[in-house]
């Protein structure tokens, strides 16, 4: 993070103002898309980084990137970004609104990791499982990583659960390099 200070604030005002307009979700809907529009192309985080193009070419290029598809509120906090030359911190305060929307709406992202694509039965099981241990609602993301083996990584509020082999396999391996027995042998 680039400068978080800054974009907690942005955040917080932005989250504060559309939830006095009653815009709150619509404008959720918008960072999720800045979020996800600065993941999967990197050319718009090199325009928003760019020293080199002007702030009014930025603002016409973001200006067409986002007609029609974010709201007028939305479209005014980025041209208020890009004026006061603010707008390379765009993804990090979309990061930022996210997290405050998740607090302010008590939801928790959990995100589990197995060896093996895990079914959607089994996923809401996991959900309704972890949701039961708290009284927030619960957003599940799923990932596969091979290199587990078998067994899950659940990773939930700065929480790690590491149920997997491969951690088994390496607190064995410790054992093992730590043993004063073998040490003694030789």
């Amino acid at each position: 993070m680039q400068n978080p200070r800054l974009a907690s604030r942005y955040a917080k005002s932005l989250v504060d103002l559309s939830s006095e307009k009653g815009q709150l979700e619509a404008i959720h809907a918008d960072m999720l898309f800045v979020q996800q529009m600065s993941k999967t192309n990197p050319d718009v985080v090199t325009l928003l980084k760019s020293p080199i193009i002007k702030p009014d070419k930025k603002q016409q290029i973001l200006a067409a990137i986002l007609d029609k598809r974010v709201s007028a509120l939305t479209a005014a906090f980025v041209a208020l970004l890009v004026g006061k030359g603010r707008e390379s911190n765009l993804p990090e305060i979309a990061t930022e609104f996210i997290k405050q929307y998740n607090v302010l709406k008590n939801i928790s992202k959990v995100k589990i990791t197995t060896a093996v694509p895990v079914d959607v039965a089994t996923l809401d099981v996991i959900k309704k499982k972890v949701e039961s241990g708290s009284d927030k609602h619960i957003e599940l993301e799923s990932a596969v990583n091979a290199k587990l083996i078998g067994g899950f990584v659940l990773e939930s509020d700065g929480q790690l659960f590491d149920a997997s082999i491969l951690r088994d396999l390496n607190d064995i391996k410790k054992q093992f390099t730590q043993n004063i027995y073998v040490a003694a042998i030789k």
